[in-house]
């Protein structure tokens, strides 16, 4: 282990400072452009070459003398005096909106120092000349540099959204989900959904590893720590939405009975995103089969890189459009229906392949049972995806969500009378392949066992969402009937002075109904208020999903070990950091280390 060099005060006169790490390692910062050096490196010669060649100084100053010379800081003072940016501010500027911009789009550090600046060099130099390009050598971008910058403005971020937290008039919602990433760690990220100037905001809230179990008392424990870090109580939280198995919500589970311990009013809520489970665990056993059997398939094509070779060669040989499949393990937020559609209408190729790969799978794939089942359910899993495809947007919430869950559940009846009088109408897939009476009689009883199940399963699984009569002048106020409301009800004089205002009436019409209810905080606040408690839940882990497929960008098998918390903090925030506030603290940080 090589020994770790120590900072001397005399090396200042070279316009360095000194940081020190966790572990006690001295680093030499540059204050004119915040480059941070390795510890062995802390040495006056690479000090001094670094000072003459980037900055064009001449060392020579003491310690004594350097603490009484203008610093930066004091000249930007003068300078900001005359509205014009020191040269300091401007590659500080520089520096930072560069970071900010890799991070956006989740490029490793490196970059900078690697490709970009050498490359910005190099057409400074032709375009601009040698100047230009001495000016933009000064620009602070190696590796630790970006690092930092990136470390700054997310805690700038956070921040922002802390405050907008505290500042909120009404308890905020969460969304929580868990992943594992590809170093088999497990991740929870989670995001908050606040009031804030009459409308409603949904921000990033944090990406955090779950060191050891993923239990929900482990679960519990790093979402309270984080609320107790930031000094903001739990009871901030009115609502809180995960994704998972039904246990993870039950009455029971660990996780609710740690939170409903803390706060006992709060309200949970399951993920209305991707109703695909229910439907594969209320499927009849020979359907059920049928499923299993184009994951084996799948997994047979897929899982043997020669298999895959030759499947791919044997569909471009035959021109088919759909020559890549997906592990059944992919398809969990991509489309399960679009696979099913695919494997479908590949049918005949696949079971070509199949017989050509001499599989023992050939038998049940060929079976003409198995093709109905396999019609029904790529019809099944496409009215899903429509179902799921509507409800993925940001500003979602459960009652919306749950009309539209709803609206999907009510057409059942009518596909059950239709499938009666064997019309396949609603199942196109289907509709094509059946031919006799016996195959429609058969294929009929088993959807019309399912779609009962399935109906009764989601009433009981996904109760959130619903609302009384009285409660549905949330909806919208002006065409409610108040009979419906009780005469002891304080907030009937609030409706029927509502319902008065055309003004309003513009407002409602013109507006989400969310912001529509925020606008209205100010003039009828118990009207607002309750509306908001119940819109502002969430009903999806839709945005912890994107922020998943963020998560790939950044943890690869060249930046395994990276922390990437910051940097997804910044790639996927709405916020833009203070960059004027977070340059002048690194500026008065540099005077006070003068």
């Amino acid at each position: 282990m090589s020994k770790k060099r120590k900072w001397d005060d005399d090396y200042v006169r070279y316009w360095f400072t000194c940081t020190t790490e966790v572990d006690g390692t001295q680093r030499p910062q540059c204050v004119l452009c915040n480059s941070v050096f390795a510890n062995a490196d802390l040495r006056p010669s690479k000090l001094s070459d670094h000072f003459n060649r980037q900055h064009g100084g001449v060392g020579g100053h003491d310690l004594n003398s350097l603490k009484h010379m203008p610093t930066p800081s004091d000249q930007n003072q003068t300078v900001k005096a005359f509205g014009v940016a020191s040269q300091e501010d401007t590659l500080l500027q520089a520096s930072y909106q560069f970071a900010y911009l890799c991070a956006k789009e989740k490029n490793p550090h490196t970059i900078a120092e690697k490709l970009v600046k050498p490359c910005a060099l190099e057409i400074a130099h032709i375009v601009l000349g040698p100047d230009a390009q001495k000016k933009l050598q000064q620009v602070p971008l190696s590796d630790d540099v970006i690092h930092s910058r990136i470390d700054e403005m997310s805690k700038d971020i956070l921040q922002q959204v802390l405050e907008d937290i505290k500042a909120s008039p009404l308890q905020v919602g969460i969304q929580l989900a868990e992943t594992t990433d590809m170093d088999d760690c497990s991740q929870l990220m989670a995001f908050v959904r606040y009031i804030k100037e009459r409308e409603i905001i949904e921000e990033f809230l944090f990406c955090e590893p779950l060191q050891l179990t993923t239990k929900g008392k482990d679960v519990f424990n790093l979402f309270r720590d984080f609320f107790l870090k930031h000094k903001i109580a739990l009871d901030a939280c009115g609502s809180v939405c995960t994704d998972g198995a039904s246990s993870m919500l039950g009455e029971n589970s660990e996780f609710v009975a740690c939170v409903k311990k803390e706060v006992p009013h709060i309200v949970i809520t399951h993920c209305l995103l991707n109703p695909h489970e229910l439907v594969t665990k209320t499927l009849p056993t020979k359907l059920r089969d049928a499923l299993f059997t184009v994951v084996r398939v799948i997994n047979f094509i897929k899982g043997r890189a020669p298999n895959h070779r030759l499947f791919q060669a044997f569909f471009e040989e035959i021109g088919i459009e759909y020559n890549v499949l997906l592990f059944h393990t992919e398809m969990r937020w991509l489309s399960r229906g679009q696979i099913l559609t695919h494997i479908f209408e590949m049918y005949e190729e696949i079971n070509q392949f199949l017989h050509h790969q001499s599989s023992n799978l050939v038998n049940g794939f060929e079976n003409k049972e198995f093709k109905i089942h396999l019609a029904y359910l790529a019809d099944l899993f496409k009215h899903l995806n429509e179902l799921s495809a509507s409800m993925q947007r940001t500003g979602m919430n459960t009652v919306s969500a749950r009309e539209k869950l709803s609206a999907f559940v009510r057409k059942f009846p009518f596909w059950l009378k239709r499938i009666e009088k064997r019309n396949f109408t609603n199942f196109p897939f289907l509709e094509e392949i059946i031919v006799s009476d016996d195959e429609a009689g058969s294929i009929a009883a088993e959807i019309t066992l399912h779609l009962q199940l399935l109906s009764s399963s989601v009433h009981g699984y996904f109760s959130v969402g619903d609302l009384d009569e009285a409660s549905k002048w949330i909806l919208d106020p002006f065409l409610f009937n108040l009979d419906f409301v009780d005469d002891g009800y304080l907030m009937k004089n609030d409706l029927a002075e509502l319902r008065a205002s055309g003004q309003i009436l513009m407002e409602f019409e013109t507006m989400k109904l969310e912001d529509f209810w925020c606008v209205q905080f100010t003039v009828f606040p118990n009207l607002a208020k309750t509306a908001l408690e119940i819109l502002i839940p969430f009903a999806s882990t839709y945005l912890c999903e994107l922020g998943f497929s963020s998560l790939l960008h950044f943890k690869t098998k060249s930046r395994s070990c990276f922390n990437m918390s910051d940097d997804i903090r910044v790639a996927i925030s709405k916020k833009v950091p203070r960059f004027s506030d977070i340059i002048e603290q690194k500026l008065q940080l540099q005077q006070k280390s003068l």
